[in-house]
């Protein structure tokens, strides 16, 4: 059996990750990480009762994910995947960017994925095996006007991911990020129609990717086939780099 902790599982892309594991075997159990808005995590635990459990995990708080990561391995009896998805951005001009506009999103972005990290590594180095795919941004390696803050925490991840591979490479751990472009979800649902038409306009492939094409990136880099990628940074945008 393989057990894996999506982060973010109540949003379009966090459930399209979570099914896509859940698919990759029968043999896998998936673990949804979420504080709020539980509903489609709630249901999509609902539709795999056997393999699919919702856990309360407030991403922010190093404690959380000591509780979160005990009663995993407490019920499982391991922990081999995690995926860290949660997300928040607060966009504005570094002139007039609130400081607590700026806290926050390194604190969700970045900070959470530091503690994630480091509370599945103590299991994982026992065990000398793991998955960690750390979702990140287009923003972090093409950054917009506009995002000094989430541009700098999803370039933070990327900048982990590649320190914390080397560090964990001969334990039999793999620590990939993964950059989605412009992805039909949620975050995009407040974009204008100007601003739609001008990003559809900069993607090589015009359009925009869907979240099972995220899933399916991440269902490989956590599969034992991608045992030699590490460190890797990989981009799903249509081609925009």
């Amino acid at each position: 059996m393989t057990v894996s902790l999506v982060t973010g599982a109540n949003g379009l892309l966090g459930q399209a990750i979570a099914q896509a594991l859940i698919d990759a075997s029968p043999d896998t159990q998936v673990w949804l990480g979420v504080r709020e808005r539980r509903e489609r995590a709630e249901a999509l635990a609902q539709s795999h009762p056997d393999r699919c459990r919702c856990i309360s995990l407030e991403v922010t708080d190093p404690g959380a994910w000591r509780t979160a990561v005990a009663e995993i391995e407490a019920a499982a009896g391991r922990l081999d995947i995690l995926v860290n998805n949660a997300g928040h951005a607060e966009d504005g001009l570094l002139a007039t960017m609130p400081a607590d506009a700026w806290s926050r999103v390194i604190s969700v972005n970045l900070d959470a994925v530091f503690h994630g990290c480091q509370s599945v590594l103590p299991g994982m180095i026992s065990r000398r095996y793991g998955r960690i795919i750390n979702l990140s941004s287009l923003s972090a390696l093409l950054a917009p006007a506009g995002q000094a803050n989430y541009a700098a925490a999803k370039a933070g991840v990327v900048g982990l991911t590649q320190s914390m591979a080397k560090e964990v490479a001969r334990l039999g751990i793999t620590v990939n990020a993964v950059c989605p472009g412009y992805i039909d979800t949620e975050a995009l649902s407040g974009m204008s129609p100007e601003k739609r038409q001008a990003a559809l306009g900069s993607i090589p492939m015009r359009r925009l990717g869907r979240p099972e094409e995220v899933g399916a990136v991440v269902r490989f880099l956590a599969s034992r086939e991608a045992s030699y990628v590490t460190g890797s940074t990989i981009k799903v945008d249509g081609g925009i780099l």
